[in-house]
């Protein structure tokens, strides 16, 4: 009989705990931040090249900021839960 009831506790839980979802929309954000910054830098008329896509923006920063949110993603799922 108990172990009826803690089976539907269980399907009711969440699986991770509020910092850790607080923790991955962080993540994301970062992730976003670096995507939005990434974009951008093209030119209107195929034949004439733009320098700035080669800007420092796109090519060093945006990309850390990318992989930094992964890294906050890895770690939002791995930080341990108080339970």
């Amino acid at each position: 009989m108990a172990d009826k009831k803690d089976k539907k506790e269980e399907k009711g839980a969440f699986l991770f705990e509020k910092k850790n979802y607080t923790i991955m929309l962080i993540g994301l954000a970062v992730i976003a931040l670096g995507f939005i910054l990434m974009s951008g830098g093209g030119s209107e008329d195929p034949n004439v090249f733009n320098e700035e896509i080669y800007s420092f923006r796109r090519i060093r920063l945006a990309p850390t900021l990318v992989l930094i949110g992964l890294a906050i993603e890895v770690y939002a799922i791995l930080a341990k839960s108080k339970k």
